[in-house]
């Protein structure tokens, strides 16, 4: 994990924001609290009510510990879970035309052929409307999407993306049409494939129709074959007449009935299969676009009410207040992107009997020598305010480099423009400890900052050596 550059953050939606917040709520309650020192520090410093400074915390925590990242990879999965689904619904929509009216050699038998264009579909759709009277949000393809998502992204930092996201839509109700537009999107696909290969077939080959019953009457077929293409014959489609349904008892040879069987089974497919779906998708679609604009955090939440105190607090507090993290996360540096300007030296735990500061060229501020947790938050609150371009950090090489130093040294790089570190010479009469001032180097070369033992006064000054 890389400590961000939070002026490096990339822009996101509302959603995505809201998105990474849930989630990161999601795995404080899971994993316990995060070391969040730095990321309240900078959430306080940006201002804004609550639910602004608690996403503010999130983003920069989301960044550091991969989420950010995790979120752009369950987003190219999403997006190829899609694809999958669009390619299948394709193929099975030209299935169903197929199935329906075979190779040509046997005349079509009319009602399973609608049956084979419109029977998963009327069941699935009626499925789906008792689960939606019900108030229920699950749908067999929805869920689908969502897990083969997840599988995609092979991140294991996005686990508590997806539910996250259903926990932060079902708050708005906006689950059930977020899915249903999806469902009802892929049935689009299926039915106007299926729609397309059975015009391709129908204009391609010579096809015979043909009802057939053995306990029914001619009669009862007619009252049913009209009653299911009135609507269709109000759109344009053909309406085959009485006289032409009973003589279809046998396949006839006549052109003009062969045309108005096709125009028949093409309207009924298209306006009790094709159309129903173009606008309850839309519906869906209409209320998940103004659902989406009312999406807020719910601030009644214990994970964000535990956030109140930090990151609005009614006076400063000192001392321990966060339990330690689980893991410890390696310290990293970066750069300020931001408007900056000035010079400042800072030092980090020297010996008192170091006299300190020195001579500094005119323009050069003097920050003092960081020795207690005060001092340390105090300047970093003044940096984030008033950044300078040019920072340099005197450190004795004497002692090791130990971990809360390279992390303050980081922190203090993010809120300069540049940043170098000065590794301060021995007093007269000592030396310094090879292998100390190695582990010194090291350390600093992982943080990619510049070091010297030189002074770096002239950079200072004038920004160059």
């Amino acid at each position: 994990m890389s400590e961000p550059n939070p002026a490096a953050l990339p822009p996101l939606s509302s959603v995505d924001q809201l998105w990474l917040t849930e989630a990161i709520r999601l795995r404080e309650e899971h994993a316990g609290p995060l070391d969040d020192a730095e990321a309240n520090r900078r959430a306080n410093a940006g201002g804004g009510d609550l639910a602004q400074r608690i996403q503010a915390r999130a983003l920069w925590l989301a960044q550091r510990d991969g989420q950010l990242q995790a979120l752009q990879h369950w987003r190219q999965g999403a997006r190829l879970a899609g694809l999958l689904l669009m390619v299948l619904a394709l193929v099975s929509g030209s299935g169903l035309a197929i199935a329906a009216l075979g190779n040509g050699e046997r005349p079509v038998n009319l009602f399973w052929a609608l049956g084979s264009l419109l029977g998963l579909h009327l069941l699935m759709l009626l499925g789906w409307a008792l689960s939606f009277c019900l108030g229920s949000s699950a749908s067999v393809l929805g869920r689908i999407w969502l897990w083969l998502s997840g599988k995609l992204a092979r991140d294991a930092q996005a686990v508590h993306l997806a539910p996250a996201l259903l926990l932060l839509l079902q708050r708005q109700g906006l689950t059930r049409w977020g899915l249903g537009a999806l469902v009802h999107g892929a049935w689009l696909l299926t039915l106007g494939s299926a729609l397309v290969v059975l015009l391709l077939l129908l204009a391609t080959r010579r096809y015979g129709f043909v009802w057939e019953t053995t306990i029914l009457g001619s009669d009862t077929y007619v009252v049913l074959i009209q009653a299911l293409g009135a609507l269709p014959s109000l759109l344009g489609f053909s309406l085959p007449d009485a006289e032409t349904i009973r003589a279809s008892s046998n396949v006839l040879a006549e052109e003009g009935a062969r045309q108005a069987w096709s125009g028949w089974l093409l309207g009924v497919t298209f306006t009790y299969g094709l159309l129903p779906r173009v606008l309850l998708g839309l519906f869906c679609f209409w209320r998940w676009t103004r659902g989406r604009a009312r999406l807020r955090l719910d601030l009644g939440l214990p994970g964000y009410g535990l956030l109140r105190e930090r990151l609005q607090p009614a006076s400063e507090r000192l001392g321990v207040c966060d339990a330690a993290p689980a893991g410890l996360v390696e310290p990293q540096a970066g750069t300020l992107d931001g408007a900056s300007q000035g010079a400042l030296l800072v030092a980090i735990e020297l010996d008192d009997r170091r006299p300190w500061p020195p001579v500094l060229p005119k323009g050069v501020g003097d920050a003092g020598v960081l020795d207690s947790r005060e001092q340390r938050q105090r300047l970093l609150d003044q940096l984030s305010r008033f950044p300078p371009d040019r920072l340099a950090v005197a450190c004795d090489p004497r002692r090791s480099p130990d971990r809360g130093t390279l992390a303050l040294i980081g922190e203090l790089a993010r809120s300069a423009g540049r940043t170098r570190v000065w590794l301060l010479p021995p007093p007269a009469g000592e030396s310094l400890d090879s292998q100390r001032l190695e582990d010194w180097h090291q350390a600093l070369d992982r943080l990619a900052l510049p070091h010297a033992q030189g002074a770096p006064m002239t950079w200072l000054e004038t920004g160059h050596d």
